[in-house]
C-alpha cells in the first residue's frame, strides 16, 4: 500500500487543527463542517506542494 511522506502528514495534520479550531474555509468561503471535506482540502494542498500522496481514485 502506498504511504503518505512525513511532510505530507503534518500538512494534513495542520488542516485538521483549522478544522477543529473552525477556522477551515472551503475555497468558495464558507466554513467547513465535515470531517472528510477537511482531510481532502488538507490532501489537496500537500498535493499541490509536489509531497508524496497516492495517486486519486478513478
Amino acid at each position: 500500500m502506498k504511504k503518505y511522506s512525513k511532510k505530507a502528514q503534518e500538512k494534513i495534520a495542520g488542516v485538521m487543527e483549522e478544522f477543529k479550531e473552525g477556522k477551515l474555509k472551503s475555497g468558495s468561503g464558507s466554513k467547513v463542517t465535515d470531517r472528510k471535506q477537511a482531510i481532502a482540502i488538507g490532501i489537496s494542498e500537500a498535493r499541490a506542494e509536489g509531497l508524496k500522496v497516492p495517486k486519486k481514485k478513478k
